[in-house]
């Protein structure tokens, strides 16, 4: 199953940290640019995807439609989980949509409501050295200025009782002698109830 991380860095064939999600319900908080829905309905998940951009959503319910599988679509806020039942939940998958959330700890509180016990939220995020840097490698920005810092997403996470298990600081490919890496994707587990 191919899990989009972001451009030109590793994906799950190689990082494995969805899992077997066949017959498992599993949800993508905003829609990637190479959608994960319907990458992991194709591999027999119940896939559910939410967006706050109808535009994304009518294009993921044509591409669903395309390739045979059912994605069930909703447009809302990220944290807008009302809709979902408590605990049950086998994986979300957040792919690049969290950076712009205003209340990352809302969110957090949501998506472990929905998740079944010690079953993982999956995030990818643009890395927070990396949101530092221009494109030509030029410091633009403090640390923490224009994206949160690592200590700030782990404080957010371990409020929220999840528990990272698995970081990844991914390198962009193409470029052999990479100042930053360009993605942070982490792990984390569903703690408690």
């Amino acid at each position: 199953m191919s899990i989009w991380y972001g451009a030109n860095v590793a994906d799950e064939n190689e990082l494995r940290l969805c899992g077997d999600v066949n017959g498992k319900r599993v949800i993508e908080l905003g829609i990637a640019p190479s959608p994960n829905a319907i990458n992991m309905a194709l591999a027999g998940a119940k896939s559910i995807a939410l967006d706050p951009d109808p535009q994304a959503i009518a294009t993921l319910r044509a591409a669903a439609t395309r390739n045979e599988v059912t994605v069930e679509c909703h447009q809302g806020e990220l944290a807008d989980l009302g809709f979902v039942t408590s605990g049950s939940v086998d994986l979300v998958l957040a792919s690049h949509s969290l950076d712009a959330v205003d209340d990352l700890p809302r969110l957090l509180r949501q998506v472990h409501r929905v998740l079944k016990p010690g079953t993982p939220f999956v995030v990818a995020i643009a890395h927070p050295v990396a949101a530092m840097l221009g494109p030509d490698h030029n410091l633009l920005y403090a640390y923490g200025a224009n994206s949160r810092s690592f200590s700030e997403l782990y404080l957010a996470f371990d409020r929220s009782n999840f528990r990272i298990d698995t970081m990844y600081e991914l390198n962009d490919r193409r470029s052999r002698d990479a100042v930053s890496p360009s993605v942070l994707v982490l792990r984390a587990r569903k703690q408690g109830d």
